[in-house]
């Protein structure tokens, strides 16, 4: 199932780039026991589409889907911090990025976009989101 794979070759290089931040900036993964900080941190998700095959041998496996991190920053400090997030999250995932690993190719498919704002009791948060592809033949 390479959605597994998927998952790796996104998240690697989002967590390194996190990590690299000054100071780092927390992610909380998908199913992993998260503390939140006072701070900005991220929330990601892998959102996969349906598997396809683009072959009549069934041999070809389309795996696709959405990335979508959601930026939390603090209430009440305006938008300005997750915005500055955002941006450089669109730098990190250019449309048409390439990421190699083993027995595929990712390959980002749209420019990451921002979604509509949200603010529950304790945070603002802004979700954005890129489409990716992988084609295993």
């Amino acid at each position: 199932m390479s959605n597994k794979l998927c998952r790796q070759v996104i998240e690697s290089r989002l967590a390194a780039w996190a990590a690299a931040q000054t100071p780092a900036l927390p992610v909380a993964w998908q199913n992993v026991r998260f503390t939140e900080p006072a701070g900005t941190y991220l929330r990601a998700f892998l959102l996969p589409a349906d598997t396809g095959s683009d072959d009549l041998a069934g041999v070809h496996r389309l795996y696709r889907g959405v990335y979508q991190i959601n930026v939390c920053a603090p209430i009440n400090a305006g938008p300005g911090e997750a915005e500055k997030v955002a941006a450089e999250l669109a730098a990190l995932f250019p449309n048409n990025l390439q990421l190699p690993a083993t027995d595929l190719t990712l390959q980002v498919i749209s420019p990451v976009s921002a979604g509509a704002s949200a603010q529950p009791e304790d945070r603002y948060v802004l979700p954005v989101s890129f489409r990716y592809r992988a084609d295993v033949t």
